[in-house]
């Protein structure tokens, strides 16, 4: 096999649109300076930081299992993210080992040649390659990997990604005591998801499911999926009964009352005080303007939503202004996007904020030389929490946990409302 191979002697990343060539005089400061060799044969990446001696049961090697998926573009930016968190953090002691497969025999095999008592693995990425993974936890091992899958965080994985149960249970702590909510999701994969876990999520809250309606994921529906929701035909026959009752009346009250209504369709009497709507990407940006044109007016009907509109993109939608959502304000992470973006020369997407966290917590559990069990004991505590650009976070049950804040879209921004 091949090898694609850079040193990162100092730990100091690259700028890919400004990197020079580094004199022999300037390579003598190998804390400050950068010195950068690339060999390239294949995919494979390994960063060979400061390493020094140190007694502890965890392994110094830890290797990153990357997908060659070519329509994987996290997986494309995960090295330049580890690499920019090792120099942030100043992770010491420490070798980055990337290595990539394109299948499950391929990572297999990676794993029977690299497995040591201690080791600790980033990756996979994919809930897939996962479920592979979980068959060499028999030694002392750890995976931080990025599935969303949460049946798969058990034994020695860990899963680090945006987790909607969380983002749901912050949300509806902060909702009114008592508010009624309407769910409208699509018939994907996402839309399931937040229709498994919302009634066990809102049973623990102050506030009651009172209806829900899908529609499918190509959108053909839709249409009559809000309007049920909505009761959109009950409360235009309301509205009609009374323009009827109302226009036989000859009294200036009557009268006002009846022009008033004119300029409606339908009555603004809901069943429902927020509608949580659990969709994203282009879907939602079409999905939220039929909800106005059906007449639930955001202005009556609170707008509310997960993480997942967190994106500049849906923060312009004149139908989402005012909706909410749980998060952590993009002040927090504006300077790694800067900073990307200047050495990478290219934007940080929104998931690479989680391995650059990780880093944070790898060199905590370094710095402190913990062994593998009070790796675990520090991972198996939910009252231990870690500062990271995504806000605080801990683990619980084997997955990843934040404290959010809630969030309101307003003219272009996520303001930050509690």
């Amino acid at each position: 096999m091949f090898f694609h191979i850079i040193f990162l002697t100092s730990c100091s990343p690259v700028n890919k649109t400004t990197q020079s060539q580094k004199t022999s005089d300037e390579n003598q400061n190998v804390q400050k300076n950068i010195l950068i060799e690339n060999k390239t044969v294949d995919n494979n990446v390994l960063f060979e930081n400061k390493i020094v001696n140190k007694k502890s049961e965890l392994s110094n090697n830890i290797t990153v299992l990357l997908s060659k998926n070519k329509n994987d573009y996290f997986a494309d930016q995960l090295t330049n993210i580890l690499e920019l968190g090792v120099y942030d953090k100043n992770l010491e002691f420490v070798n980055f080992d990337i290595k990539s497969y394109d299948n499950n025999e391929e990572l297999k095999k990676i794993l029977k040649e690299n497995n040591e008592e201690g080791k600790i693995y980033i990756g996979p990425i994919s809930s897939q390659d996962t479920s592979v993974v979980e068959n060499f936890c028999h030694k002392q091992i750890i995976f931080f990997s990025f599935s969303s899958d949460t049946n798969l965080a058990r034994n020695c994985i860990y899963l680090i990604n945006f987790f909607p149960k969380n983002e749901l249970e912050e949300l509806f702590k902060y909702l009114e005591k008592n508010s009624k909510v309407a769910l409208l999701y699509p018939e994907n994969n996402y839309g399931y998801l937040i229709n498994s876990i919302i009634d066990n999520v809102i049973d623990k809250s102050d506030s009651v499911l009172i209806n829900r309606s899908s529609y499918k994921n190509d959108l053909s529906n839709v249409r009559d999926a809000i309007k049920e929701l909505g009761k959109y035909e009950l409360r235009k026959y309301e509205l009609e009964r009374q323009k009827k009752i109302l226009s036989t009346k000859k009294d200036e009250t009557s009268k006002k009352r009846l022009n008033k209504l004119k300029k409606f369709k339908t009555t603004s009497d809901y069943d429902f005080t927020h509608i949580l709507l659990a969709d994203y990407g282009l879907n939602l940006l079409q999905v939220a303007p039929l909800l106005t044109y059906y007449d639930i007016d955001p202005n009556v009907v609170q707008f509310i939503s997960t993480g997942v509109i967190d994106d500049q993109n849906f923060f312009f939608e004149p139908s989402l202004q005012g909706a909410i959502f749980p998060g952590i304000s993009i002040i927090n992470r504006e300077d790694l996007i800067n900073k990307y973006t200047t050495l990478y020369d290219e934007n940080l997407l929104r998931v690479s904020t989680l391995p650059y966290d990780l880093i944070g917590l790898l060199n905590f559990v370094f710095e402190k030389n913990l062994s593998y069990s009070e790796l675990i004991n520090l991972l198996n505590n939910s009252k231990i929490k870690f500062d990271g650009v995504d806000g605080k976070f801990y683990f619980k049950d084997n997955m990843i946990e934040r404290d959010l804040d809630i969030l309101k879209i307003n003219k272009g921004a996520a303001e930050k409302i509690n």
